[in-house]
């Protein structure tokens, strides 16, 4: 069988799609590879004394979020996006290359005010470059074809996400060759993933000659020249508000199945070689259901359903769970909704919500959804974090509380279906 006719067996394709297809998986293939290279490291020395300030952390990161949005949309509206989309990759490559040197030559190896910081710019580096991808994704295809392709293209990030990390656990724990058995300088995956942004630059060249993107910026399809553009939408956009009010609800919901999911966990099992092995299994499992619904599923799941319905499965799945875990707080309920949960978000949730941008024009993906992408989903992380506070003060239990967020994240969810039925 050709690759082709394998390809046409595992994505609803139409003739001339398969060139771009394989591009952009290779493309996010390519970034989430470099970032789960990355994330262990920010775990290691990111936090190094500072675990226990994990609030602030979120905290310095949603203050980044403010600094580096508008920088974001004065870049964007000066430039064509064959120009501003690697622009931007390569900055963040030589950023690696500061935190490198900065990590390898300073004192006491900066310190925890370097890792801190570190921290911080990963969680800004991730979401940017990622709301960057998806945003020239809703920029080349139409909403028919991200219907059916977005599921597929999202498992190059699901790979590139196993790839990354398994790659990280081998060359920190060493390897055997020719006889001799070698060990990596963590330090050295900084540099590595600044290969990974080079490459996903040339993949975005490859897709601006596929897609004919022009080379002149305030074109027909490009951003306009006003950096708050994208700000501006939002307060008088419905539409964009409703998105914000998802990605919100569904990021505080997140934190508190977070956490829910450490205490039960912690109360389950003894010992930290059994917890993580816990851990582990969870993220096994959801790496199968991602995989196995992102080839076969995720495109032919959107197409008979609908945006408006798809929109709403998560929500009524968290509602569901969360009160299945206030009646069976077990590790095995808490497994099942977990898994479910995050398999079910990055095989049909996060294509679905990305193919809300498609109808919409440029200064939407590229100024207003940025924006909402770093600031509100860090913003619902804060919430999220600082809540059981909170709860605990007002003697409201934490499951509560998670219940009533599922239920106005259903809501937002139900009112933005009605609006993407309107757009259609």
């Amino acid at each position: 069988m050709t690759p082709a006719r394998l390809l046409r067996r595992l994505v609803l394709l139409d003739e001339g799609e398969a060139p771009a297809l394989l591009w952009s998986t290779l493309y996010f293939f390519l970034l989430l590879f470099g970032f789960y290279l990355l994330r262990p490291v920010r775990e290691a020395i990111g936090i190094a004394r500072g675990a226990d300030k994990l609030p602030w952390l979120m905290t310095g990161t949603l203050l980044a979020m403010v600094l580096a949005n508008p920088a974001f949309a004065a870049l964007v509206s000066r430039l064509p996006r064959r120009r501003f989309i690697p622009l931007a990759y390569r900055f963040f490559a030589l950023n690696m290359l500061a935190f490198f040197l900065a990590f390898r030559f300073l004192p006491n190896h900066g310190g925890a005010a370097l890792g801190c910081g570190f921290y911080i710019w990963l969680s800004v580096f991730n979401l940017f470059v990622v709301s960057v991808f998806w945003g020239l994704m809703s920029d080349v295809w139409s909403e028919v074809q991200g219907k059916r392709l977005f599921g597929f293209i999202a498992t190059g990030g699901t790979l590139g996400a196993i790839a990354g990390a398994a790659l990280t656990g081998a060359v920190t724990k060493g390897f055997a060759l020719g006889g001799l058995h070698l060990k990596v300088n963590p330090l050295s995956l900084l540099l590595l993933s600044m290969l990974t942004l080079e490459g996903a630059v040339l993949c975005v060249k490859r897709l601006a000659v596929l897609f004919h993107l022009g080379d002149v910026a305030h074109g027909e399809r490009e951003p306009g020249p006003g950096p708050l553009e994208g700000l501006r939408l939002i307060v008088t956009s419905r539409y964009l508000q409703l998105i914000c009010a998802y990605m919100l609800f569904f990021t505080i919901t997140s934190t508190f199945l977070y956490l829910q999911q450490g205490a039960i966990v912690e109360r389950t099992f003894t010992g930290t070689a059994a917890r993580t092995a816990a851990f582990a299994r969870i993220d096994l499992w959801v790496n199968a259901l991602t995989l196995a619904t992102q080839v076969f599923l995720t495109g032919r799941i959107i197409t008979a359903l609908g945006i408006p319905v798809v929109l709403s499965i998560l929500p009524v799945l968290t509602l569901v769970g969360f009160g299945a875990l206030g009646v069976w707080p077990t590790f095995g309920v808490m497994a099942l909704f977990q898994v479910l949960r995050r398999g079910l978000h990055y095989a049909v949730d996060r294509p679905a919500r990305e193919i809300l941008y498609i109808p919409l024009g440029p200064e939407e993906r590229y100024k207003s959804k940025p924006f909402i992408d770093t600031f509100i989903y860090r913003g619902g992380d804060l919430l999220g974090v600082w809540a059981p506070t909170v709860l605990a003060a007002l003697a409201v239990p934490v499951i509560l509380g998670a219940l009533g967020c599922s239920g106005l994240w259903l809501g937002s969810s139900l009112a933005l279906g009605r609006q993407t039925r309107a757009r259609s």
